[in-house]
């Protein structure tokens, strides 16, 4: 599955990089690109987009106001803001106004790379299933606190990130019942083989994915890997 985005920057050049990053981010495309308010009302009516790239500094009226009104027009898309606006109420009416996550400018592609990965990893937890468990939820609704702290049977061994791993959970959850194999997850994300074979072990070790050996008329045995729904 494939997310359509909406990249919303007053910035021309700043609009152009942000779409780059999200098209060399695997399983995203830009679907369109706004410089306004009333543009962006615009082109999210028209296509829908699955997620807004929101920047909070529009010349024809305030993002959030412009979050509000794409809401009218399409009820289903999401919003990650990306903003220089840093002070805290601006950042808390973005925690009311329910978007999914918030990026202060400048950052790195890697930065916004993890939190597609993890937009991505959430939704598709939830895909093909009619009732969510708790696992499920805090997929969605990362937990705080005491809960946060308990050891986890899936707990990420020393030298494994977070974001990299929701890079290639998503990975593995977009590849379906055919699997991938190590080099396939790191080329589609952008790590080294080795790096994506311990990942992907890892969710092996933890039972939320599968191995099977596929035998080719030459060489080793190909490890393929599957998602464990």
């Amino acid at each position: 599955m494939e997310h359509s985005v909406l990249v919303v920057d007053d910035d021309f050049m700043v609009a152009r990089l942000h779409s780059v990053y999200v098209d060399r981010t695997p399983g995203f495309r830009t679907a369109g690109v706004a410089h306004g308010a009333a543009e962006a009302v615009r082109q999210a009516a028209r296509l829908s987009p699955d997620l807004v790239l929101l920047d909070l500094y529009l010349p024809d009226g305030p993002g959030l106001e412009a979050l509000r009104r794409i809401r009218e027009v399409a009820p289903r898309t999401d919003f990650l803001v990306v903003s220089a606006a840093k002070d805290t109420e601006t950042v808390r009416q973005a925690q009311r106004a329910g978007v999914v996550n918030y990026l202060i400018k400048p950052f790195e592609q890697a930065e916004l790379r993890a939190r597609l990965g993890h937009y991505r990893a959430a939704r598709l937890a939830l895909e093909g299933t009619r009732s969510a468990d708790q696992a499920h939820v805090d997929r969605l609704f990362p937990v705080p606190g005491p809960a946060q702290a308990r050891p986890r049977p899936d707990a990420l061994p020393k030298g494994l990130s977070a974001p990299t791993a929701s890079l290639v959970e998503g990975a593995l959850r977009a590849a379906g019942p055919e699997g991938l194999s190590a080099s396939e997850c790191a080329a589609g994300i952008g790590l080294s083989r080795v790096s994506a074979r311990r990942y992907l072990e890892h969710f092996v070790a933890a039972d939320r994915a599968g191995v099977h050996l596929r035998y080719g008329t030459t060489g080793r045995p190909e490890r393929r890997y599957t998602w464990r729904s």
